[in-house]
């Protein structure tokens, strides 16, 4: 859950390909949205609701906060796009090496992590849970079938498939316990 969550403001991808005009980076990327949704939550979940609060958050705030900058970070209250080249900062570029860094960095500490506490054991278990990986496969495949304009460096590719086989697997089992 905590995977969808990170990628979830992508969902904006799918809309902007649909409607035919540009939100990506807009409401779907805005702390103040991610705040009001996660506000019934912690209500009802307290503290357990917090590591899907920052999962949810992360993206904004941290990887399109600093790679390209321009998200609508306090929409509805307002629509200026901000980031770090905005605030005056270096742009961090999506096939920069910075991110790159970060990027696999990040991927393989995720990985060690899964694999140590046997969180990869969850994606081969039939529940119907991980039918939820589905928007993580469709946010991240669909772009890139219908071309969509995303520049990723040859190395991020790898963690990507990673995970979209991964999903996909899950999913695939899911389906087979539904349909048996």
């Amino acid at each position: 859950m905590v995977l969808v969550l990170s990628i979830i403001p992508d969902i904006d991808i799918i809309f902007e390909i649909l409607l035919s005009f540009q939100i990506h980076r807009g409401p779907t990327h805005s702390i103040m949205a991610t705040v009001l949704v996660f506000i019934p939550v912690f209500i009802i979940y307290r503290q357990k609701a917090t590591p899907y609060f920052v999962a949810l958050a992360s993206h904004s705030l941290i990887a399109d906060f600093f790679t390209g900058g321009q998200i609508q970070l306090f929409w509805p209250l307002s629509t200026i796009e901000l980031g770090l080249p905005e605030l005056g900062f270096p742009d961090i570029r999506i096939s920069g090496p910075i991110n790159i860094t970060l990027e696999l960095t990040i991927f393989a500490i995720a990985t060690i992590i899964m694999f140590k506490t046997h969180d990869i054991h969850a994606f081969f278990r039939k529940t119907k849970i991980n039918l939820i990986l589905t928007i993580p496969i469709f946010t991240v495949l669909l772009p890139t079938f219908v071309a969509y304009p995303l520049h990723v460096p040859f190395m991020l590719v790898l963690p990507h498939l990673f995970y979209l086989v991964l999903f996909a697997i899950a999913v695939l089992i899911s389906l087979k316990r539904i349909f048996q």
